[in-house]
């Protein structure tokens, strides 16, 4: 089952393909802007019944020429993979002929190790076939952790916290991406949005994903779309489920569907004080109406 994380670490690449020439200046690379870019179909099935997918292939248009970029999303060190991206490259080049680039995004800096190495395809005597994947991974990525720095690259600091996930700087980065949200304009709401959910996958299940949700519970409570208010309101079930359980708080099946299927922010923040104190469910709901059913 492919994690919410793996899919954030390349469609971000989607949200904005000129953040490929931007990063890949980071291991000193040059490629040259996109002045367009089209999304190609991930389909690389053959006629045979074997189903193969990349996980995003765009096709960049540059003033210098046009390249495939495909972007993989890889969590861990996989020996059959090197001959899949081989494939792809050679399956999206016949496809057509266009030259394809390879970039393979990490956020463990095991797996970026060993994604980076080449791998020479045929026998002893001669080579056919060297695979040289460009490897995005947390030491390829700076720590964004200025509001200044996060407003004037926004799709660059989502790649940069989901990369440093797991590192101390993580904190800093969430901070100060949230910042850089709150100045967009409210035109700009769909694409924040965009940005909020792209964050939160990219986290996967870190502490950091914890205060990510806190910010947007708080720092960007302006928003006011359908999607940004499910974020709010899924941050604090989730804490008011945590807090529950740390007080020793019995929690039944009925009740924390109850918590989970609760789509208000404002009633769930009131229910969260309420369990400050409270020692059973029925008096977390005790308050406007929502009683629970074993209130009196």
């Amino acid at each position: 089952m492919v994690s919410s994380s793996h899919e954030a670490l390349h469609r971000i690449f989607q949200q904005d393909p000129g953040l490929f020439a931007r990063a890949a200046r980071h291991l000193g690379v040059a490629f040259p802007p996109p002045v367009s870019t089209v999304e190609l179909s991930t389909d690389l099935t053959e006629t045979q019944p074997l189903e193969r997918r990349v996980d995003t292939l765009l096709q960049m248009n540059t003033e210098d020429g046009s390249f495939l970029l495909a972007v993989e999303s890889q969590g861990r060190p996989a020996p059959d993979k090197p001959a899949s991206w081989a494939y792809y490259l050679s399956y999206v080049y016949a496809k057509y002929r266009i030259p394809p680039v390879l970039l393979v995004v990490c956020a463990d800096r095991g797996t970026a190790e060993w994604a980076a190495r080449q791998v020479d395809i045929g026998p002893r005597q001669w080579c056919s076939l060297s695979l040289r994947p460009l490897v995005l991974g947390p030491d390829d990525v700076p720590v964004i952790d200025s509001p200044d720095d996060a407003a004037r690259d926004i799709p660059l600091t989502v790649l940069s916290a989901a990369l440093h996930r797991r590192d101390p700087g993580a904190d800093a980065i969430l901070n100060a991406l949230a910042k850089a949200l709150k100045g967009l304009s409210a035109d700009d709401e769909n694409t924040a949005t965009t940005f909020i959910e792209l964050t939160e996958q990219g986290l996967g299940a870190t502490q950091a994903a914890e205060l990510w949700r806190h910010l947007m519970a708080v720092d960007l409570s302006f928003f006011q779309s359908q999607t940004a208010q499910q974020l709010r309101a899924e941050g604090r079930a989730k804490d008011l489920l945590l807090l529950l359980g740390h007080r020793g708080v019995e929690v039944s099946e009925e009740d924390r569907e109850r918590i989970v299927g609760c789509g208000d922010p404002d009633v769930l923040g009131l229910w969260f004080s309420n369990a400050l104190t409270a020692t059973s469910t029925a008096e977390v709901f005790a308050s406007d109406g929502e009683a629970g059913p074993d209130a009196g």
